[in-house]
């Protein structure tokens, strides 16, 4: 990872101090690159650039930015676009105050459609040019194109996705202690009665802290129950306000997930009482399934990166591997294969021909599949080819996002206005885990819920 070229857009983060905006910096290595190495055939498309650069924002850190480096490598040395990312954990918090002060990256990767909505309100994005939406509307959804538009205008394609509905566990112990997949919601609640009866270690294990964004893994367990408890119709009018967020239907689903969550029987497998959720990170938050001190652990499908924390391949992500997961049961096991998920909108706030140029690349299939074969990570775009994907979790993930029989719906929290869903909802989860009461915290979360 090389130190970046410039600081452009970066210059009032020194300044910021105050918000404490932290970054990791990453860039790619065009000039090293040799285009007589490069098979430009894919990129010709895109123009050619003397000397441009693009800078680029966003919350991916550490292996995955530096994968994001390598899926556009040859697109930089192919097109003489010098690509400049810089991750930050704050990214969400600080990118509206960069924006307002016309200081934000060219491009920014914007992992909540709700943040969108605000930056575009805000009169700080470009709309997508004709390439970026001709990608779109080839290679993706009605649905996905709609969570980059904004009162009819069309800001940005999707980028990378995720589905958050997983249950890792370890499929070792599976087949030694007699443990089936559940089929139901109730057949979840019967394993998970069934390891806390045995005594020796507990069913869950959870991490709910992400700094400034602690408490979101456990809105994803909300998300999860609301769409299976109440289908997607009852989901829609919830994530949009057409129900209050204090309605009994999602103080059911909250009920439901404070079985587990707020269960001294349940969780804390391996790292301590119900208490430690909210003060382990959600990276590490599922690792005492390898020690066998928890045996199920709710979390997307992103997570394969984290069971080898060193960046090695001793733990495989397989049916008979190390780790393997099944996705969150329906309520019955005839109900239709539904999912929550999310993902990345790639917006701009510079108008210029390579921003442009950028952003169609990163909405074709090339990139698609360009970064999916570099591992740990999905998308749905349609012109993925699911078997370059690294796991045969991530293969399935992705034939279940192509599927048009898959009903998917984007992440609630990332839809609600961002005073809700970036702010009380979380809050409230941290507070409910805490001690307070569902009805307390869903009032609370409902007079937060910014007025029409």
């Amino acid at each position: 990872m090389r130190l970046t070229r410039h600081r452009r857009w970066m210059a009032p983060v020194v300044a910021a101090a105050a918000v404490g905006l932290a970054l990791t910096a990453c860039t790619g290595d065009v000039a090293e690159q040799d285009a007589a190495d490069v098979d430009c055939g894919d990129y010709e498309q895109y123009g050619t650039f003397d000397g441009a650069e693009v800078t680029v924002g966003g919350t991916i850190l550490d292996l995955e930015a530096d994968r994001l480096n390598e899926s556009w490598a040859d697109f930089e040395t192919c097109t003489g676009i010098s690509v400049e990312y810089q991750g930050s954990s704050e990214f969400e918090a600080q990118i509206a105050v960069l924006a307002e002060g016309g200081n934000a990256p060219d491009v920014g990767f914007v992992p909540q459609p709700g943040l969108m909505n605000r930056l575009a309100a805000g009169g700080w994005l470009i709309p997508g040019s004709e390439a970026v939406e001709a990608n779109t509307d080839e290679f993706w959804s009605a649905d996905w194109k709609q969570y980059g538009t904004f009162e009819d205008t069309f800001y940005g394609a999707p980028l990378m996705a995720s589905i958050k509905g997983y249950i890792w566990y370890s499929p070792a112990e599976f087949e030694e202690k007699g443990y089936e997949i559940p089929a139901t919601l109730d057949d979840l609640t019967a394993l998970s009665e069934q390891i806390a009866a045995e005594g020796d270690h507990k069913p869950w294990c959870v991490g709910l802290e992400s700094g400034e964004a602690t408490g979101w893994p456990g809105t994803d367990w909300v998300e999860d129950y609301m769409l299976r408890l109440h289908g997607a119709d009852v989901y829609d009018q919830w994530v949009t306000h057409g129900i209050p967020f204090n309605d009994p239907q999602v103080a059911e689903a909250f009920d439901a997930v404070g079985a587990y969550l707020k269960s001294e029987d349940m969780v804390n497998g391996g790292i301590g009482d119900v208490s430690t959720e909210i003060t382990e990170a959600f990276q590490t938050g599922g690792l005492p399934i390898l020690d066998g001190t928890c045996s199920l652990h709710h979390q997307a499908s992103f997570y394969e990166t984290f069971w080898n924390p060193e960046g090695g391949d001793e733990n495989v992500v397989a049916s008979d591997g190390t780790v393997f997961a099944f996705l969150l049961p329906p309520e019955n096991a005839d109900d239709p294969l539904s999912v929550t998920g999310g993902g990345e909108i790639v917006v701009a706030f510079r108008d210029a021909e390579e921003v442009e140029a950028f952003r169609a690349y990163l909405s074709s299939d090339t990139w698609a599949n360009n970064r999916v074969s570099l591992g740990g990570v999905i998308s749905a775009n349609k012109g993925l080819d699911p078997q370059v994907a690294s796991s045969e979790l991530l293969t399935q993930s992705i034939e279940i996002l192509q599927d048009p029989e898959t009903t998917f719906r984007f992440d609630g929290s990332d839809l609600m206005p961002g005073a809700v869903g970036a702010d009380s909802f979380w809050k409230g989860i941290v507070a409910w885990v805490g001690g307070e009461s569902t009805q307390q915290v869903l009032d609370t979360i409902e007079s937060s819920w910014p007025a029409s």
